[in-house]
Order: C-alpha cells, then structure tokens, then sequence
C-alpha cells in the first residue's frame, strides 16, 4: 500500500471522526509535506522555500486535496512569519540598519513609484477594465513579501551583508507605505478617503520604527543580564518572546504588519544576545514554524481563476512587470552599492507573496475587482513568490557566506565533545 493510499484513508477517516483529530492530521500533513519538499529542493540545489510552497500546491486543494485551508493553518502560518522576522532581526544590528538607512529609504520609494505607476498604466490601456481595479492592480504590484526573502538570505548564510541589510531595512519602509497606499486605494473604493488618519498611521509607525531601534536598544541591553539571572527555565528565550509577540501586536494596532513589528523586536534585542543561545533557539522555532506560511501559500492556490486565455495572456505580463519593476525601480535606488548589489537588491524586493494575496482580497471583498482581475492579482503574487528565490540565488552567486559567530562554533565543539 502507497503512502498517497495511506493519506488518502486517514483523511478520509477524520473526515468522519472528530474536528479535533482533522486539525491534528492537517497540521501533520502539512508539516511533513513542507519538510519533504524542502528536502527535495534542496538535493535539486534550489531553495527550500520553494519545495515548501510547492508543497502547499500538491496537498492542497487544486491537486490532491488531502488539506484545505483552515483559520488554525492561517493562524499558525502568521505565527510562524512572525518568528520567521523576528529570528531575521536578531542578526542584524541597528546600527547596521542606520547605515543603510538613506539607501534603503530610496530603494522602498522607488520600489513603491515604478511598480504602482506599471500596473496602472497597464491595467488602464487594457480593454474592458476600469479605473479602480487599475489603482488596485498598482497597489498589488507595490507589495513586497519580506518573508521570502528573508528565508532565502537566511539559507544561503549572507544575511550579514550590505545587501540584505538595505533590503530588509527598505522591506519595512516599503511596508509601511504599501499599507498606505493600500488604505488610500480601499477608501477610493469605497467613495471617502480619511487623509487625517493615514497621517497619524505614517507618523506612529515611523516613531515606533525610530524608538525601537535607538531607545528600545538600549533598555534591553540593560535588562538583559537581569532576565538571563532568572530562575524560570530559558528565561531569555521568554522575554523575547514576549518582546516579538508585544512588538507585532503594537505594530498591529498602529496599523502596519505584525511582522514588522516583529523584526524590530529582534532587532532591539540582537546586541544584547550576542553570545547566548537566544538566536539558535528562536532558530528551533522557526524552522518549525515556518513551513506553515510557505505552505500555506500554495495551499490558496485556485487554478478555476484562470478561466481564459486573456486572464492567463494578462497574468503573465504582470508578473514580468512586477518582477521588473521591482529590480529596476529599487536598483536605481541601490545604485550606489555597484550594478551587481543593485540588481540583488530589486530582485530580493520582487516576491509578493501573502501580501499581493491580502490586496487581491481586500479588492474582492470590496467589490472593486472582477474576478479576472483577482486572479490576475493572484497569479502574480504567487508567480513572483516561486520565481524570486531560485532569481535570488542567481543574482547572489559569488557572494561569501557569512562564517559562524565564535560563540556558537564553542558551542558545536562543547556539543561534540
């Protein structure tokens, strides 16, 4: 008996057993499938990000349909983002991202402007659509899914390179002003744009971003010696913790991504760890986590929103604009790092991810979209996302891995002997 003829009898057993035992077996699924595939594509020499979202597809419900989207999957996919950023912040430095921070600034506009004026421009030239879905065609193209990115860097050891810090720093600038750009574009929709609350919105999330990095730095330093003498077990790995998952829920409220805030809280805390056991632990977690984002991903994929030959002809010219668009316009902001750091820099900015998903949404939701357009929106999101990482490892071939901190190698000798 095959494992496809096991899974098949198992989900077709919780099917009529208990809601408990089918959220327990989906999550196996999940899991697992995301793993398999990782390892696959790894042994292919491609990154693991996209067996994982590949994965997703397979079990989902377009083919094989062994697992369907649920809110616990989702739930857990944005906890497992959350860690996926915050374990990102714990390497780098803000003064790292202080460095950077006049570059990064012009790579998130520019990767803001090229992209928004291409799908608009398009969508407007375009037969039979109008004027709103092509401003939300122009927002969708300004997301960026630092998520993905993030994972890729991560896995070829060059998250400590100038790089990755432009764009990790220019991924939380862009956030900022694609939520933006997406709350001015909802309230078009809608027929009424509040001009007051998105400045409050803008000016809230650039303090909160400043405090974090400066004055947040430096009081975790201090409390940081204090919390290790605890007696609680692994009282560091709680606090932060604690710190990830009250950042994201600050960040939230202001009203910009949770994952922001999560990054920042790694950020805030990546001076004052170095030499613990901190950045490996949130390491654990994050690999356990992880999977159910990339997963989920593939998971939402619908092929039914491709019902034509001019959606498809459609969807295809928009994903090479907004892989395009991305390079050029945040190239053009890193221009100064050299050609070949420019084109890394745009070609990390160019997924979208869950993000171009959340857009595509909202337009539905709102019933500013056609279906077409949806689907359009969808396919770019999760084209870009498949094509970005093997694009990354392209344009980040001849880059030097970064070597393992000390403390850690002292670590590994202790484990071994």
């Amino acid at each position: 008996m095959g494992l496809p003829t096991i899974l098949n009898q198992l989900t077709a057993a919780a099917n009529g057993g208990s809601e408990h035992g089918k959220i327990l077996l989906s999550l196996f699924i999940v899991l697992a499938a995301g793993k398999l595939m990782a390892e696959l594509s790894e042994r292919l020499r491609q990154p693991a990000v996209v067996g994982e979202i590949l994965a997703g597809v397979i079990i989902g419900p377009s083919v094989l349909s062994w697992v369907q989207p649920t809110e616990v999957i989702s739930t857990l996919a944005e906890i497992g983002v959350i860690f996926l950023l915050f374990t990102v912040g714990l390497e780098t430095r803000p003064s790292e991202l202080f460095r950077v921070g006049g570059t990064a600034t012009l790579v998130a506009i520019l990767g803001v402007i090229v992209p928004f004026l291409a799908g608009w421009g398009l969508l407007s030239i375009w037969p039979r659509h109008s004027w709103i879905e092509a401003v939300f065609l122009g927002a969708a193209m300004v997301a960026t899914s630092v998520g993905i990115t993030a994972r890729v860097l991560a896995s070829l050891g060059i998250l400590n390179t100038d790089t990755a810090r432009v764009i990790l720093a220019a991924a939380v600038i862009d956030d900022v002003i694609g939520l933006l750009v997406l709350a001015v574009v909802s309230s078009l929709a809608t027929g009424h744009v509040n001009y007051g609350h998105l400045a409050v919105v803008a000016v809230l999330a650039i303090v909160f971003t400043i405090l974090t990095s400066t004055l947040g730095s430096r009081v975790i330093r201090r409390v940081a010696r204090p919390v290790e003498e605890l007696r609680i077990n692994h009282s560091l790995l709680i606090f932060g913790l604690l710190l990830c998952f009250g950042f994201a829920a600050i960040a939230s409220l202001i009203g910009i991504a949770g994952i922001v805030g999560a990054f920042l809280a790694g950020v805030a805390l990546s001076e004052a760890t170095e030499g613990t056991t901190l950045h490996h632990q949130s390491e654990a977690l994050m690999e356990f986590a992880a999977p159910f984002f990339l997963v989920n991903i593939g998971l939402r994929f619908n092929p039914a929103v491709f019902g034509s030959a001019e959606t498809i002809w459609l969807a295809s010219i928009v994903t090479v604009l907004a892989i395009l668009t991305k390079v050029i316009g945040c190239g053009i902001g890193a221009s100064r790092l050299g050609l070949r750091s420019a084109i890394r820099v745009g070609v990390g900015m160019s997924p979208r991810g869950e993000v171009g998903i959340v857009v595509a949404q909202i337009g539905l939701s709102l019933a500013a979209v056609s279906d077409a357009v949806y689907g359009v929106v969808l396919a770019m999101a999760l084209a870009t996302t498949i094509l970005a990482p093997p694009l990354i490892r392209l344009a980040n071939q001849g880059e030097a891995p970064t070597l393992a901190e000390p403390a850690y190698e002292d670590e590994l000798r202790g484990d071994i002997g």
